[in-house]
């Protein structure tokens, strides 16, 4: 199949970066990048094994990348309206687009403004960051989970797993509803305590008080899933994650060095969005809510000046 890869940072340089070195066709979308990785090609500093891939199919512009059978849309969420203006060019009748994209709702607004768009949800985890023009640097982790949200070709769908596996990556189909509000007990609690304490993961589960307060986020995280009727989000999985967390490198999640560099935060759809989608089920966040607004104020701080 043909790939294109919209936003080629820590999580599209990495997943298409492995997607490419195994052999598939894959176009890459940069930004500032565009001259370096033309020249220079992309590098893949891993844990797993790095690479370097010497010949890259890099564009400006969407315009410029032939129609796709898988988009994987790697922009933060503070760029999902972009989507309307990007996709078109790429797409053809059965192109499947995966959102590797935190929060929730993304899928939903995607599918709003193309209705007949194949969209999947991809949910990694994975530690990496972009550490240079071309360079990405893979610290620990790096699998994906799948949630099908509107594919009707399931053997594409297959066909898209095969080729994740085939390049090295773990990657797993899951129910689409409990993998988004899985990936939120973790993302919740940890973007906005690391920016609102002004800290990384390891620190704050170092703490007996804010390891509890990370417990409590994550519950709250936990009753709201079931009170939209999603299963298999419990206290286990809290206690999965928060021994995942120790046992991971400290680490600065992406809410943080959107912070640290006076980013705009992917407050909406990691916070906001859920929240209203809780409260309507009858089931108030009152710590994440809290949390929200420290990180509108932070925010604001920055944004304002």
């Amino acid at each position: 199949m043909k790939y294109a890869i919209i936003g080629t940072g820590a999580i599209g340089g990495y997943y298409g970066g492995k997607l490419a070195k195994a052999g598939n066709e894959v176009h890459f979308l940069l930004h500032t990048d565009y001259e370096y990785v033309k020249e220079n090609g992309l590098q893949v500093d891993s844990c797993d094994g790095s690479f370097h891939l010497d010949q890259v199919n890099a564009y400006q512009t969407t315009a410029d990348i032939p129609p796709c059978d898988v988009i994987l849309v790697c922009l933060k969420s503070t760029n999902e309206h972009l989507l309307r203006n990007l996709l078109p060019p790429m797409i053809h009748e059965n192109t499947v687009v995966v959102l590797i994209q935190n929060g929730i709702g993304l899928e939903a607004d995607l599918q709003a403004l193309f209705p007949t768009l194949q969209i999947v949800a991809g949910l990694a985890f994975i530690c990496s960051g972009k550490v240079g023009p071309g360079h990405i640097d893979h610290q620990c982790y790096g699998s994906i989970n799948l949630g099908n949200y509107s594919v009707k070709d399931k053997e594409l769908f297959a066909k898209l797993l095969t080729d994740f596996r085939n390049a090295e990556i773990e990657a797993n189909e899951v129910e689409y509803e409990e993998a988004r509000w899985k990936k939120a007990v973790w993302n919740m609690p940890f973007n906005g305590m690391t920016v609102a304490l002004d800290t990384t993961t390891n620190k704050l589960l170092d703490n007996p008080a804010t390891e509890q307060l990370i417990r409590d986020q994550m519950m709250e995280v936990v009753a709201a899933s079931r009170a939209l009727g999603v299963e298999h989000v419990d206290e286990a999985f809290v206690e999965k994650m928060i021994a995942m967390t120790k046992a991971m490198t400290p680490y600065k999640p992406s809410m943080k060095l959107d912070a640290d560099f006076h980013r705009p935060m992917e407050i909406d759809y990691l916070y906001t969005r859920p929240i209203q989608e809780a409260k309507k089920a009858g089931c108030p966040m009152p710590k994440l809510e809290m949390l929200e607004q420290e990180l509108r104020f932070i925010q604001g701080k920055y944004l304002s000046v």
